[in-house]
């Protein structure tokens, strides 16, 4: 019998411009991560299984705060500013470097990082700055190689090998996924669980 989707009830909660506005700081945190063309958003919708949770555009960048989502009681997913694309004025991109990275290093309800990056170029600049993010306090993180269906299977195969090996000493998850295809929807869902805590409580 398949499981339950305990995402399945994530709401919008607020979205956060200026550390004032951050919820309290209890509960559990994972934060999602990705450059802005990486598919972000449509990935948190097929997760959750809705397609009206996290905007979705053409135009790369839309997420422009710390969007979060409340899952269950003190559980939230909160959606990161992307990087790389957004055409916005320099003093904004400073202001969100410096909101993330106060984020990152200092909310201590933060327990794990889910890395969005696509399958056809991983492992840019960004995304190592978050792994180093990652790792510098501890959490878990798990990588989607999104757009895997942009791919042959074969060179999926290879694209999630060369990613692995590049990573062999971090620990670190690595999968392939595709929000258009439906891929690795189940194995990312149940990460995203497991570390919000939701299964066993469910169990």
């Amino acid at each position: 019998m398949p499981q339950p989707n305990l995402l399945a009830p994530a709401r919008y909660l607020k979205a956060v411009h200026l550390p004032t506005q951050l919820p309290p700081d209890e509960g559990v945190e994972i934060a999602i991560a990705g450059r802005s063309n990486a598919g972000k958003s449509s990935a948190i919708n097929a997760i959750c299984e809705t397609h009206k949770l996290a905007r979705t555009s053409k135009t790369p960048g839309r997420t422009q705060q710390l969007v979060y989502f409340e899952v269950a009681p003190a559980r939230y997913l909160v959606d990161l500013p992307g990087y790389g694309y957004a055409e916005v004025p320099a003093a904004l991109r400073e202001h969100w470097r410096g909101l993330i990275d106060g984020y990152l290093r200092e909310r201590a309800s933060l327990r794990g990082l889910l890395l969005v990056m696509d399958i056809r170029h991983p492992l840019r600049e960004f995304d190592r700055l978050m792994l180093d993010y990652g790792m510098a306090r501890g959490l878990a993180v798990h990588i989607l190689l999104t757009k895997a269906d942009k791919l042959p299977r074969g060179q999926q195969a290879k694209a999630l090998q060369a990613v692995r090996n590049a990573l062999e000493e971090v620990p670190v998850g690595v999968q392939l996924f595709s929000s258009l295809r439906s891929l690795g929807i189940p194995e990312a869902r149940a990460w995203l669980e497991g570390q919000l805590g939701l299964r066993a409580a469910a169990d």
